[in-house]
């Protein structure tokens, strides 16, 4: 059997491009790469403030809050019902 020790994981390069949610124990100061980069997810994020986007969040949270409680939406949506059809059996 030949037993091999791992390979390490890659040290973190601090001169590679991209985003770095470290600061590497230096001061921490956004490069003008990343800064562009935010610039960019900024005006994205705030062209998405639009009527539909409004309606879609809404629309998000109703059913996070019904699938929350999805035995109680059930027992209300039946009893709802029945008390519908007994109200036009009964008229």
């Amino acid at each position: 059997m030949n037993a091999r020790s791992p390979t390490p994981f890659p040290e973190a390069n601090p001169a590679s491009h991209g985003w770095s949610t470290s600061s590497f124990g230096h001061a921490a100061v956004a490069s003008p790469a990343e800064l562009s980069e935010l610039g960019a997810h900024l005006r994205t994020c705030s062209g998405a403030s639009g009527h539909l986007f409004a309606l879609q969040c809404g629309g998000e949270a109703v059913h996070g809050f019904l699938a929350a409680r999805i035995v109680t939406t059930l027992v209300v949506a039946a009893v709802v019902i029945g008390a519908v059809v007994a109200a036009l059996q009964a008229g």
